[in-house]
Protein backbone atom coordinates (compact mmCIF):
# COMPACT_ATOMS: atom_id res chain seq x y z
CA UNK A 1 0.00 0.00 0.00
CA UNK A 2 0.98 3.39 -0.93
CA UNK A 3 2.88 5.35 1.94
CA UNK A 4 1.79 8.51 4.07
CA UNK A 5 3.95 11.97 2.98
CA UNK A 6 4.16 11.15 -0.65
CA UNK A 7 2.80 12.42 -3.09
CA UNK A 8 -0.81 11.01 -4.17
CA UNK A 9 -0.73 9.35 -7.81
CA UNK A 10 -2.90 11.82 -9.84
CA UNK A 11 -5.97 9.96 -11.79
CA UNK A 12 -8.55 10.68 -13.98
CA UNK A 13 -11.45 8.69 -13.35
CA UNK A 14 -15.49 8.24 -14.26
CA UNK A 15 -17.41 9.21 -11.67
CA UNK A 16 -21.59 7.77 -10.11
CA UNK A 17 -21.99 11.84 -9.55
CA UNK A 18 -21.87 12.38 -13.60
CA UNK A 19 -18.47 13.94 -14.69
CA UNK A 20 -15.03 12.22 -14.43
CA UNK A 21 -13.03 13.10 -11.44
CA UNK A 22 -9.48 14.30 -11.59
CA UNK A 23 -7.64 13.77 -8.05
CA UNK A 24 -5.61 16.92 -8.71
CA UNK A 25 -8.14 19.07 -9.63
CA UNK A 26 -10.19 18.80 -6.28
CA UNK A 27 -7.00 20.70 -4.38
CA UNK A 28 -6.58 22.24 -2.05
CA UNK A 29 -9.59 20.15 -0.98
CA UNK A 30 -8.44 17.34 1.58
CA UNK A 31 -10.04 13.97 -0.20
CA UNK A 32 -10.55 10.60 1.29
CA UNK A 33 -10.34 7.52 -0.88
CA UNK A 34 -12.09 4.31 0.16
CA UNK A 35 -11.23 1.69 -2.08
CA UNK A 36 -13.92 -1.61 -1.67
CA UNK A 37 -13.34 -5.64 -3.64
CA UNK A 38 -17.10 -5.35 -5.08
CA UNK A 39 -20.59 -3.56 -5.67
CA UNK A 40 -23.46 -5.11 -3.88
CA UNK A 41 -21.38 -7.30 -1.43
CA UNK A 42 -22.57 -7.11 2.33
CA UNK A 43 -19.00 -5.71 3.41
CA UNK A 44 -18.82 -3.37 0.67
CA UNK A 45 -22.61 -2.34 1.08
CA UNK A 46 -22.00 -1.62 4.69
CA UNK A 47 -19.03 0.49 4.30
CA UNK A 48 -20.75 2.57 0.91
CA UNK A 49 -23.60 3.45 3.57
CA UNK A 50 -21.39 4.25 5.99
CA UNK A 51 -19.45 6.69 3.84
CA UNK A 52 -22.60 7.94 2.51
CA UNK A 53 -24.46 8.61 5.64
CA UNK A 54 -21.49 10.52 7.07
CA UNK A 55 -21.13 12.40 3.66
CA UNK A 56 -22.30 15.92 4.96
CA UNK A 57 -20.04 16.26 7.57
CA UNK A 58 -16.97 15.51 5.62
CA UNK A 59 -18.32 18.04 3.25
CA UNK A 60 -18.53 20.29 6.18
CA UNK A 61 -15.16 19.39 7.34
CA UNK A 62 -14.23 20.42 3.29
CA UNK A 63 -12.99 16.96 2.49
CA UNK A 64 -14.33 15.15 -0.67
CA UNK A 65 -15.06 11.43 -0.61
CA UNK A 66 -15.10 9.19 -3.05
CA UNK A 67 -15.73 4.79 -3.54
CA UNK A 68 -13.11 3.38 -5.71
CA UNK A 69 -13.84 -0.18 -7.51
CA UNK A 70 -12.56 -1.88 -10.47
CA UNK A 71 -16.87 -2.46 -11.19
CA UNK A 72 -18.15 -0.52 -14.31
CA UNK A 73 -20.24 2.44 -13.96
CA UNK A 74 -23.24 0.18 -15.00
CA UNK A 75 -22.88 -1.79 -11.87
CA UNK A 76 -21.59 1.41 -9.96
CA UNK A 77 -25.18 3.28 -11.17
CA UNK A 78 -26.91 -0.08 -9.71
CA UNK A 79 -25.05 -0.32 -6.73
CA UNK A 80 -26.13 3.72 -6.24
CA UNK A 81 -29.93 3.57 -7.16
CA UNK A 82 -30.63 -0.53 -5.00
CA UNK A 83 -28.96 1.00 -2.16
CA UNK A 84 -29.37 4.60 -2.18
CA UNK A 85 -26.15 5.95 -2.43
CA UNK A 86 -24.96 9.18 -2.18
CA UNK A 87 -21.24 8.77 -2.23
CA UNK A 88 -19.71 9.25 -5.76
CA UNK A 89 -18.22 6.04 -6.84
CA UNK A 90 -15.29 5.84 -9.25
CA UNK A 91 -14.88 2.75 -12.06
CA UNK A 92 -11.37 1.96 -12.07
CA UNK A 93 -12.05 -0.92 -14.63
CA UNK A 94 -8.60 -1.50 -15.84
CA UNK A 95 -6.94 -1.28 -12.65
CA UNK A 96 -4.36 1.19 -13.06
CA UNK A 97 -5.79 3.63 -10.17
CA UNK A 98 -5.54 0.50 -8.10
CA UNK A 99 -2.24 -0.69 -8.97
CA UNK A 100 -0.67 3.02 -8.24
CA UNK A 101 -2.08 3.01 -4.93
CA UNK A 102 -1.17 -0.76 -4.06
CA UNK A 103 -4.45 -2.37 -3.12
CA UNK A 104 -4.61 -4.58 -5.98
CA UNK A 105 -3.00 -7.50 -4.44
CA UNK A 106 -2.78 -11.23 -4.23
CA UNK A 107 -5.28 -12.69 -1.87
CA UNK A 108 -5.99 -16.72 -0.68
CA UNK A 109 -9.95 -17.66 0.18
CA UNK A 110 -10.91 -21.25 0.73
CA UNK A 111 -7.23 -22.08 -0.24
CA UNK A 112 -7.31 -20.59 -3.64
CA UNK A 113 -5.13 -17.67 -4.91
CA UNK A 114 -6.21 -14.64 -6.82
CA UNK A 115 -5.82 -11.15 -7.47
CA UNK A 116 -8.15 -8.32 -5.54
CA UNK A 117 -8.64 -5.37 -3.89
CA UNK A 118 -7.98 -5.22 -0.52
CA UNK A 119 -10.07 -2.95 1.22
CA UNK A 120 -7.95 0.34 2.22
CA UNK A 121 -8.80 3.78 2.44
CA UNK A 122 -6.32 7.17 1.73
CA UNK A 123 -6.72 10.52 3.21
CA UNK A 124 -5.12 13.14 1.13
CA UNK A 125 -4.13 16.58 2.38
CA UNK A 126 -4.57 19.56 0.93
CA UNK A 127 -1.39 19.75 -0.99
CA UNK A 128 -2.05 16.42 -2.23
CA UNK A 129 0.15 13.99 -0.05
CA UNK A 130 -0.56 11.04 1.86
CA UNK A 131 -1.69 12.03 4.96
CA UNK A 132 -2.88 8.78 6.70
CA UNK A 133 -3.58 5.02 5.27
CA UNK A 134 -5.97 2.54 6.54
CA UNK A 135 -4.79 -0.60 4.85
CA UNK A 136 -6.95 -3.93 5.34
CA UNK A 137 -9.91 -2.10 6.76
CA UNK A 138 -13.06 -3.53 9.11
CA UNK A 139 -15.86 -2.01 8.11
CA UNK A 140 -17.37 -1.18 11.79
CA UNK A 141 -16.73 2.40 12.53
CA UNK A 142 -14.30 2.86 9.47
CA UNK A 143 -16.56 5.48 8.05
CA UNK A 144 -16.48 7.51 11.52
CA UNK A 145 -12.34 7.12 12.35
CA UNK A 146 -12.08 8.32 9.21
CA UNK A 147 -13.80 11.47 9.22
CA UNK A 148 -12.47 12.23 12.65
CA UNK A 149 -8.90 11.60 11.02
CA UNK A 150 -9.79 14.37 7.84
CA UNK A 151 -11.32 16.72 10.54
CA UNK A 152 -7.78 17.22 11.99
CA UNK A 153 -6.29 17.64 8.73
Amino acid sequence: MIETNQPAPDFTLPSTAGDDVTLSALRPAPVALFFYPRDNTSGCTKEAIAFSHLLEEFATAGVQVFGISKDSMKSHGKFVEKQNLTVPLLSDENGTVCEDYGVWVEKKMYGKTFMGIVRSTVLIDADGNIARTWPKVKVDGHAEEVLEAAKAL
